[in-house]
């Protein structure tokens, strides 16, 4: 983030509820969703109850049907600490089964690492000096199992002043180049009013009760969380052996993102309404806020 070019996004069609899906197509979604773990269909319906009772979800857009059953990547915005359980509601609403590319501290917590590793999600060792692995478990990973993985960009949740996309990393763009699998940008909006950003590490339960105590306060208010998803990204001239090329494919993904992230808050262009003191600065501006 220490360009200071900034790209006008544009927005990439209208946003509109997906059409009912034939019904041929939407027994091979029920078929493809019931091919995920058990254990991982269990946790898709606590978490739609959570969020029914969060707020209000708001779903436009979906992944073609010629798209599925073949490798997928879903690369999204992160704004907040509970955005991945609207993911999770809102790829359940499209009947995707998706798989988290998660950070690998996630993997050694006591209860959460087994069900992770038991629901098929991919590790990343960021900072490690293994963390290409993650590429190569993911090409892999794509090629094995039918079920779209789902990548954040950025790497960590947006601290930009707006909120909105910072620059991104290359690694999604790399993995989208080496197993040719079609990239749909996903953009969301409203998950950071559901849960404040707190602290960078949890040391005792009073750092769990400053969390906790925000969701509440989303309970009562009913936020409305947006999610699109666009179309697919088009990588088609770029090669994982040119240099260069995952630099411009990254560009691509944060850049169909943001045109995605554009009408989801149409009346915030500038900064969040939402004020969250818990969430810290920095001076950097996206490169590709509009």
């Amino acid at each position: 983030m220490r360009s200071s070019v900034v790209m006008v996004a544009q927005p990439v069609g209208p946003l509109e509820p997906s059409p009912r899906a034939p019904r041929a197509a939407r027994r091979s979604r029920a078929r493809s969703f019931a091919q995920a773990p058990l254990l991982w269909r269990v946790l898709l319906r606590i978490d739609r109850a959570l969020i029914l009772l969060t707020g209000r979800l708001r779903v436009t857009g979906d992944v073609p049907d010629e798209l599925r059953g073949g490798p997928l990547l879903l690369a999204a915005n992160h704004i907040g600490n509970i955005d991945a359980l609207v993911l999770m509601a809102a790829c359940g609403r499209r009947r995707l089964a998706l798989r988290f590319l998660a950070t690998g501290g996630l993997f050694d917590a006591p209860v959460l690492g087994p069900v992770l590793r038991r629901c098929g999600h991919l590790r990343a060792n960021r900072g490690k000096a293994n963390a290409a692995e993650a590429l190569d478990d993911v090409v892999r990973s794509l090629e094995e199992d039918p079920r779209p993985v789902l990548v954040y960009p950025e790497g960590r949740l947006s601290l930009e002043p707006g909120l909105w996309p910072e620059r991104g990393k290359t690694g999604v763009a790399r993995m989208a180049l080496a197993s040719t699998a079609p990239v749909i940008p996903v953009s969301q909006w409203g998950a950071h009013e559901a849960m404040c950003y707190g602290m960078l590490r949890i040391e005792g339960f009073r750092d769990v009760r400053v969390l906790l105590s925000s969701w509440f306060a989303a309970i009562r208010r009913r936020p409305v969380l947006r999610v699109h998803f666009g179309d697919p990204v088009d990588l088609s001239d770029l090669s994982a052996h040119r240099p260069g090329d995952a630099r411009r494919a990254r560009d691509r993904i944060m850049r169909a993102i943001t045109a995605g992230l554009v009408p989801l808050r149409a009346d915030e262009p500038d900064v969040p309404s939402h004020e969250d003191p818990t969430r810290p600065i920095t001076d950097q501006r996206s490169p590709w806020r509009p």
